[in-house]
């Protein structure tokens, strides 16, 4: 499925389905915490994180790509993503958000 984050595509005619969505919500554990305040601490990046962050993304995108198939679409178009952290106590939470329209694309212009 093509996706794209513009809101039109050249010389496509499109047919607009509606919004899909996706989210993700994951749970960043003890070690990931202290491996991250380590990395904060001497400076670089942390794997751990970017790692889950890609993890997170990916599944948000694949669950609004779901979304978008049942409607019968071939593309998304004007896709967005978010990005938010939620902290309770001494637990932290990434969250993970898409949306973008569902398309039909004409075949001829695939």
């Amino acid at each position: 499925m093509l996706i794209v984050t513009t809101s039109t595509i050249q010389n496509a005619k499109i047919k607009y389905l509606g919004t899909v969505t996706g989210e993700v919500i994951i749970g960043a554990n003890f070690f990931k915490d202290f491996a991250a305040g380590m990395t904060n601490f001497f400076g670089g990046r942390s794997g751990q994180y970017e790692n889950s962050l890609e993890e997170a993304r990916q599944s948000a995108v694949q669950e609004m790509t779901k979304k978008a198939e049942k409607l019968g679409a071939n593309a998304i178009i004007a896709m967005d993503l978010d990005y938010e952290t939620i902290t309770a106590g001494n637990s932290s939470m990434l969250m993970v958000a898409c949306s973008g329209t569902a398309v039909i694309l004409e075949k001829e212009n695939l």
